[in-house]
């Protein structure tokens, strides 16, 4: 799935960013908590697998017309003058590769892609990619180590939240999993901005009740980016 199909599928527009970055900023006020929130179109090109899936399924193809090699060479020699052995030969390496090219364009669309990639890869994968991001952003490093990542990768249907070590200390994860299936149940419908307000309130009800803190704002700095981000790769 590509960056631009992503924007389409989620459905949010301007205003839809502006009220989920002013939940953030409303969440994270009165809290050392900090939020922040991406969603990327895929975690993985998973061009291994497409490309694995389209090699097998050629491979099958070429078992079929193993047999039927003398009507093929018999058809060969009624197109071309002096035909050949090799002809044979390069008749079903041209027709391999003509199967490949095009079962992998096929196997890119995104609703059979994900039934040739295995649940436990795409899994893998959506961690992977989320861990990542949560070092890129860097809410690993806040000051009170009160980050968390909600992190929603669109192909796969998955979400994860990733807390820093503050929080872990004080909530259970099954909590973050409750969240981030609740999350993933509005994006199903449709709702992806609800799906991410949802997330929003119920992280800033953790923050107000762990994590309160009565500082001036200059002294509880708005360390990450309060805005969803969508990433392009």
């Amino acid at each position: 799935m590509k960056y631009k199909t992503l924007i389409k599928k989620v459905g949010l527009c301007e205003s839809d960013f502006k009220e989920i970055e002013e939940a953030v900023q409303k969440t994270e006020s009165g809290t050392s908590g900090e939020i922040t929130l991406a969603i990327t179109a895929e975690s993985e090109s998973y061009a291994f697998w497409e490309l694995a899936a389209a090699t097998v399924s050629a491979f099958l193809l070429l078992c079929g017309l193993f047999p039927m090699a003398n009507n093929i060479y018999d058809w060969l020699g009624r197109i071309f003058w002096n035909v050949k052995p090799w002809y044979l030969v390069a008749f079903y390496i041209i027709v391999c590769g003509i199967v490949i090219a095009g079962l992998y364009l096929l196997y890119n669309i995104p609703w059979i892609d994900s039934h040739i990639i295995p649940n436990h890869v795409k899994e893998k994968a959506v961690t992977n990619r989320a861990m990542r991001y949560f070092t890129e952003s860097g809410v690993y490093c806040t000051r009170e180590h009160t980050g968390i990542l909600i992190f929603v990768s669109y192909f796969e249907h998955e979400v994860r939240i990733i807390a820093d070590k503050g929080l872990n200390d004080k909530i259970e994860d099954d909590l973050w999993k409750q969240i981030a299936d609740e999350v993933a149940a509005s994006i199903a419908k449709k709702s992806v901005k609800d799906g991410f307000l949802m997330a929003i309130e119920k992280c800033g009800t953790v923050f107000a009740k762990n994590f309160p803190t009565d500082v001036p704002d200059s002294e509880n700095p708005n360390e990450l980016s309060d805005s969803l981000v969508i990433l392009k790769e």
